[in-house]
């Protein structure tokens, strides 16, 4: 590989101006993430798309897909852009602070093609200027992340929402143990498990690869996690509550980065905690309770317990708790005492009178469809006023956006049983884990 040259440049800006386009297209298929080869897209709609139609000459496809009660309407439409003539004398030239500033921008999936354009690109991922662009730019929007192991390898696949993508990610740079996916944020996934005996917390940059595990918490014993990303402060922290049974006899233990220790902090109070149902919204830590019905919130920066009244809607069969932005707390969950009567709905929580405040529910055709063939069995988990839903045996997600009222569906992120984890995740490079 030698220095860029003016074609790779040109082949730069070709790419930057083209990929501005793709954010709206449906069925964009791109290579994998660290190398082979994509698949062509065979689709009618992609046939359709390949064809020069003018505005005047619109289409519209109604298809009704096997196994889904809803359908589809697409406006097929396309409008082919000229090609831009580009100056080899102006892109020779081209500043170092503004390549930076743009490859900042192209999305990070794509990095890692041009690195092998040259010794300067290859290496860009080390570069603190472009880390520096890289951090100071919006992110490339909400991606899932899914994890699963298949004969004793270690499988990670990541679905970009703008690109409309499946990318694959290599994960044989984490050691061999048992892992549970935590969750992600700020660009770092947090994994726990067992090597032997022993209770371990791992963090890692999916896109960098850099890994490390955790010290030993006080007490050895398999805990529920939360992972919180302080991007501004460049630190992180984890919190320890209850073990995986739900019993609250152990204190709270929270990792500081920065410290490089856990902390030991006040005993859950005596009640019954409904297993996992926890998030994390506005520096505080909700779990769900049973005895006495309500929700226990932690408070991060006092490390203090307290009991919160919010008493669950009746005839609630499962709930999730969902952290929105802007300190909105959401809970999700099936109501019904009969399958025939059953619906799923969304509720916000009026931190002034604790009281659950009805806000969306799931129409009827996605219920059925959701829970179709899954013994009546799901999972919820939501970021940034995103939810999204997945059912065992099916091979769909379901996504709704909280703040367009929006529900499509996601192919490819299902979860199988005791194998496939999924979770929100946001890629950065200068996610540091240290």
């Amino acid at each position: 590989m030698g220095e860029a040259s003016e074609f790779d440049l040109r082949t730069l800006s070709s790419i930057v101006l083209r990929s501005s386009s793709l954010w709206e297209e449906e069925n964009i298929q791109w290579p994998d993430l660290f190398g082979g080869r994509g698949s062509r897209n065979i689709s009618p709609l992609g046939r359709l798309w390949s064809r020069n139609t003018s505005p005047a000459r619109q289409k519209i496809v109604k298809t009704k897909p096997r196994g889904l009660d809803e359908e589809m309407v697409v406006v097929v439409s396309k409008v082919v852009q000229p090609d831009v003539p580009m100056e080899d004398n102006i892109w020779a030239m081209l500043p170092e602070d503004l390549l930076n500033e743009i490859l900042a921008r192209v999305p990070p999936f794509m990095i890692f093609k041009l690195r092998s354009v040259c010794k300067r690109w290859n290496s860009i991922l080390q570069d603190n200027k472009f880390l520096k662009f890289h951090s100071q730019v919006s992110c490339h929007g909400p991606c899932l992340l899914t994890y699963w192991k298949n004969l004793q390898t270690l499988q990670c696949s990541v679905f970009s929402l703008p690109l409309k993508q499946w990318f694959r990610i290599p994960f044989t740079f984490l050691p061999q143990w048992a892992f549970w996916l935590v969750g992600s944020s700020g660009g770092l996934v947090c994994f726990s498990g067992m090597d032997g005996s022993t209770f371990k917390t791992l963090i890692c940059n999916p896109l960098t690869q850099a890994w490390r595990a955790l010290p030993s918490m006080h007490y050895n014993q398999q805990r529920h996690l939360i992972m919180v990303v302080d991007r501004k402060d460049q630190s992180f922290k984890v919190i320890a509550s209850s073990d995986i049974y739900g019993f609250s006899t152990l204190p709270t233990e929270v990792y500081d980065s920065k410290l490089d220790r856990w902390l030991l902090h006040q005993i859950i109070p005596a009640v019954n905690l409904c297993s996992s149902k926890m998030a994390f919204c506005d520096s505080r830590l909700y779990l769900e309770t049973l005895s006495p019905l309500g929700l226990m919130m932690y408070r991060l920066d006092t490390g203090q317990w307290e009991h919160l009244p919010a008493k669950f809607p009746r005839s609630l069969l499962d709930g999730y708790l969902i952290a929105g932005t802007q300190n909105r707390l959401f809970l999700v969950g099936r109501i019904g005492l009969y399958s025939t009567l059953q619906s799923m709905k969304i509720w916000e929580l009026d931190h002034t009178k604790f009281v659950w405040v009805e806000v969306s529910r799931m129409p009827p055709r996605y219920f059925r469809a959701l829970l179709r063939l899954s013994a009546e069995r799901f999972e919820c988990f939501g970021q940034n006023n995103l939810i999204c839903f997945t059912s065992w045996n099916q091979g769909k997600g379901l996504l709704y956006d909280m703040d367009k009222k929006m529900w499509s569906w996601i192919a490819g992120c299902a979860l199988q049983p005791y194998n496939r984890q999924v979770c929100f995740y946001e890629p950065r490079f200068d996610a540091t884990i240290y």
